[in-house]
This record gives C-alpha cells, sequence and structure tokens, in this order.
C-alpha cells in the first residue's frame, strides 16, 4: 500500500510543478527571474535530493524507529479508526499549527535564527526556494511532525497518511514561495499562498517579523503577524517587495552555509582562500552553461548574528 501510494504521490507532485512552473512563466510576481537562477543547482541538487534523502533516512530509521523500539511500540490504534480524509486534517492542522510557533520562535530568538536563515538566502525566490533549509531545521520539524503519525496510528494508515502528508507539504511549500502573480483577496485571511509570503522573503526590515504561517493564514491575523497591503491595517509604502534575501553576506556552498550556522565567519574573507575559492569554482564552468553565476555583493550589517 505504501508503495502504491508513494508512487501516486509522487506523480501529483510532479505534476504539480510543471503546472506551477508554467504559471511563473505566464504570470510572474517579480519578473526577470530566470528558471535556471543563482543558486538553482544548489537548492535542486544539495537540499531537494542529496539532503532530502539523507534525512528522510536518519529521521526515520535513527530517530522515531528507536523511539519505538524504546517504547515497545508495535503499532497503536489510538486513532486508527478514524477515517483518512480525518486523519490528514487532523495532523495538518496540529502540525501547522505548530509551524506557526516554531516558525515565530525562530525569527525572534538568535540561535534558533540560525537554523532558518539560509531559507532566507535566496535572492531571487521561486517554487524551488522553499527547499532551502538548514538540515537541523528539517530534523526538528519532520520529527515532530511524523512522530505522531507512527506512534498513534497503526501501520497500514501510518503508511498512508504519511506519503499524503508529506505530498500536501511539498504542494503548499511550492505554491507559497512560487514566483506567481495571485490576487486572491481576502482568501488571504484564511489560507496562505504567494502573496503573503514573497513578503516574508523580503529583504525589507519593516516586515521582517511578518507571516510566519504555512497553509493556514489565519494564523499570523489571530495573533498579530499577518502583513499584506491591501489587508493589513500596517500599510507599507510599496505594494510589492523591491529585494529578497538577507542583508547580510552569506555563504553561497551548502557545507559553508551549515558551518556558519554554528560558527559565524567572514564571507568575503573566507572565499578569498585559494583552496576555498579552487573548491567553489570547479563548479562554475557546469553551472555557467544553464545559468550566469555573477557575484551578487551585498552590505554587511554591523551584527550579523541578531539581524533577521
Amino acid at each position: 500500500m505504501f508503495d502504491t501510494t508513494f508512487l501516486i504521490t509522487t506523480g501529483i507532485l510532479v505534476g504539480w510543478i510543471c503546472i506551477v512552473v508554467t504559471l511563473e512563466h505566464l504570470y510572474p510576481y517579480t519578473k526577470g527571474v530566470k528558471f535556471f537562477r543563482k543558486g538553482f543547482w544548489l537548492d535542486m541538487v544539495w537540499y531537494t535530493f542529496i539532503q532530502s534523502y539523507l534525512l528522510g533516512i536518519l529521521i526515520n530509521s535513527y530517530i522515531i524507529a528507536p523511539i519505538k523500539i524504546k517504547l515497545n511500540y508495535h503499532g497503536s490504534e489510538t486513532l486508527s479508526h478514524w477515517p483518512i480524509w480525518a486523519l490528514v486534517l487532523l495532523f495538518l492542522f496540529t502540525h501547522d499549527f505548530y509551524i506557526y510557533w516554531f516558525h515565530r520562535l525562530q525569527h525572534n530568538t538568535k540561535w534558533l535564527w540560525r537554523t532558518h536563515e539560509a531559507h532566507h538566502s535566496n535572492k531571487e525566490v521561486d517554487w524551488l526556494a522553499g527547499s532551502r533549509s538548514h538540515a537541523l531545521e528539517i530534523i526538528i520539524n519532520q520529527t515532530i511532525e511524523f512522530a505522531p503519525i507512527v506512534l498513534l496510528l497503526d501501520v497500514k494508515s501510518a503508511a498512508i497518511v504519511v506519503p499524503i502528508k508529506a505530498l500536501l507539504d511539498a504542494v503548499w511549500g511550492i505554491w507559497i514561495h512560487a514566483n506567481i502573480d495571485v490576487h486572491s483577496g481576502k482568501l488571504q485571511y484564511i489560507i496562505n499562498g504567494p502573496e503573503m509570503h514573497q513578503w516574508h522573503h523580503s529583504d525589507h526590515q519593516e516586515v521582517f517579523y511578518s507571516n510566519y504561517s504555512t497553509k493556514f493564514a489565519f494564523w499570523d491575523w489571530i495573533f498579530g503577524t499577518g502583513f499584506l497591503p491591501g489587508l493589513s491595517p500596517r500599510q507599507y509604502k510599496v505594494m510589492k517587495p523591491e529585494k529578497f534575501g538577507l542583508p547580510y553576506d552569506f555563504p553561497q556552498d551548502y557545507f559553508m552555509q551549515h558551518w556558519f550556522a554554528f560558527h559565524r565567519f567572514d564571507v568575503k574573507k573566507i572565499e578569498s582562500i585559494p583552496v576555498v575559492r579552487t573548491y567553489i569554482d570547479w563548479k562554475k564552468p557546469i553551472l555557467r552553461i544553464f545559468v550566469k553565476e555573477d557575484g551578487d555583493s551585498v552590505t554587511t550589517p554591523s551584527d550579523p548574528q541578531t539581524t533577521k
């Protein structure tokens, strides 16, 4: 059953990506963003494929599985009598509530921000940008997301709910980061979409602490963190973000991005070291086939550790 469900959900996801990419081309939120934008291969190869695959094994086999053994777990009937659609809605709603508060805490706590800043480092936001997340952030969130499903359901029910929930996460993550000029009006009071989340990824200091919701936008409006020109009582000088990403230098390499979270260093100084420069430069001839990798210099603030 799991294999069949997995194949179906994978097919749906691929179809959804095709639809979103087409809409990005026809109705771009930010014009001029190329399909092979800067950082595309970093996000696709390292974050989407390699990291997702390895962390999936780590979370399921070395975190959740030992918990099951420790608890002498052999399958629970606690919620398994519920219909699948009700189980999916339950875990969707409860996990989204958790994500809102954890996400908000990340933006307001110095050390947790370091596990999240990579997600905000793209200067161009599109359907793939949401895949860029520090490994530690993924381990925390996906363990909290999937452990209750495995522990509260029997094996058969969990094998159906897990891939469906994972599909909804992927579909929604692609949607809210999509470079699509959507005009959903008051629907943004309920369902999150590109309109609110593009602002969340903007490099506009006045709106850094806004729009934490992932799927249900009403969390932001209920708890006072919602912002969208035209809907929010807190207005702003422009109707769309003018710039995206972080207001300080951030590494462009997967391993350096992860190390930067634990140890701050002068990005330009480290990248100028010959051996590091060689390591970075060897990829460029391949990348230039698809996208021009220009330098994109940014201004470093006085205290990048606390800038959000």
